[in-house]
């Protein structure tokens, strides 16, 4: 499972690895209850690989700060995303300690780690995340 296999859905909880494509879209398997069915083109995806998080300098991309929670919590399932905002903000900053507060709500913050608890349950090797994007050929 590579991290540019793995998609969020729109108005689907959880996170999806892909697994074929279809004629009519992709076909998904649930990192939650590892069930397939199809998406077409009329779903919003987002990959997990495309995703960046708000600094005050610049974007990091969500693949370093998954990266990053996995090193300190040595892969791991991290606090869990139903904290209080305080606890997880207090957590997130230990994380990427500039980020934009202003553009990064408590929400992202749930989601972010959410998604990080799902992945190590799933035994993900955060340390196979590459730290530079590499190009596709």
């Amino acid at each position: 499972m590579e991290l540019k296999d793995i998609v969020a859905i729109t108005g689907k909880s959880g996170l999806f690895e892909i697994k074929a494509q279809s004629k009519g879209g992709i076909i998904v398997q649930s990192l939650l209850d590892d069930k397939k069915f199809p998406i077409s083109a009329m779903h919003n995806l987002s990959a997990l690989n495309e995703i960046s998080m708000f600094t005050y300098e610049e974007e990091v991309p969500l693949r370093i700060v998954l990266k990053t929670i996995g090193e300190k919590e040595q892969g791991k399932e991290a606090i869990s995303h139903k904290e209080n905002g305080k606890v997880l903000t207090s957590y997130f900053r230990e994380i990427l300690p500039n980020f934009d507060e202003e553009r990064v709500y408590t929400s992202n913050i749930k989601k972010v780690i959410q998604w990080y608890n799902l992945l190590a349950s799933s035994n993900f090797d955060f340390s196979a995340i590459p730290e530079e994007e590499t190009e596709e050929a």
